[in-house]
């Protein structure tokens, strides 16, 4: 059984979309802002969540940020603004979904199935003995086969254990230094360049804009990292 989690101050509108869940057969957990939210989260395994934006204490957008420090399940937000720049913000601080109150209660439970089935069979981050996935890009440790989007990515060897390196440690800023020591098992000396022109290449393989990469990410000054999407 999946278990929801629906955060909203308003507690007419918190036992409507509770109720609604309930009837599709989800469990469903409560909080009425943000602070109460994460403690809900840190004391139960969570599913999916319904965020209401305008909240007191914590709102729904810092709430978000403090979720992706440590969790990947789907987060709608509620908000009753309904501007663009609202949505991409919202999105941006790593929502899944944005519905704007008011809302028909059966158009939110297809946006919670939705999500719920995305999450279950490609995950947001999906972790197994033998492949890691995160969004789109999986990589698979037994046939050392690399994935975008289910198409298979030519990687020649240095490349795949680079980016199975950073797959290994997603969400981890890697140095220059540290990359080499663990790809080439040697120290690492002046080899920056050397890591660098290894990532280009990865990034025009496994990215649909390499300039604007999706997956692998430059942390200027710091290095490299694989994000969890």
């Amino acid at each position: 059984m999946y278990r929801v989690l629906v955060c909203d101050d308003d507690e007419a509108i918190l036992e409507s979309i509770a109720i609604f869940l309930k009837n599709e057969g989800y469990e469903v957990l409560t909080a009425k802002d943000g602070i109460n939210a994460l403690e809900v989260i840190n004391e139960n395994e969570i599913h999916c969540m319904v965020l209401d934006i305008m909240m007191p204490r914590l709102d729904g957008l810092k709430t978000t940020l403090r979720i992706r420090e440590k969790y990947n399940f789907p987060i709608i937000l509620l908000s009753a603004k309904s501007e663009d720049t609202d949505k991409i913000t919202g999105l941006g601080f790593g929502a899944d979904d944005y519905v704007t109150k008011p809302f028909n209660p059966l158009e939110l439970v297809a946006r919670v199935k939705s999500q719920l089935r995305r999450y279950s069979t490609l995950g947001s981050m999906q972790k197994t003995q033998n492949a890691i996935i995160t969004g789109g890009l999986s990589l698979n440790k037994d046939s050392k086969e690399v994935t975008v989007d289910g198409e298979p990515v030519k990687l020649t060897a240095r490349e795949y254990n680079i980016l199975e390196y950073l797959m290994d440690n997603m969400g981890r800023v890697l140095s220059s230094s540290q990359i080499y020591e663990a790809v080439w098992n040697e120290p690492a000396f002046h080899t920056e360049k050397t890591v660098t022109v290894h990532i280009r290449n990865i990034r025009e393989k496994i990215e649909i804009n390499p300039k604007e990469p999706k997956y692998l990410k430059v942390v200027w000054g710091l290095g490299y990292k694989v994000d969890k999407i």
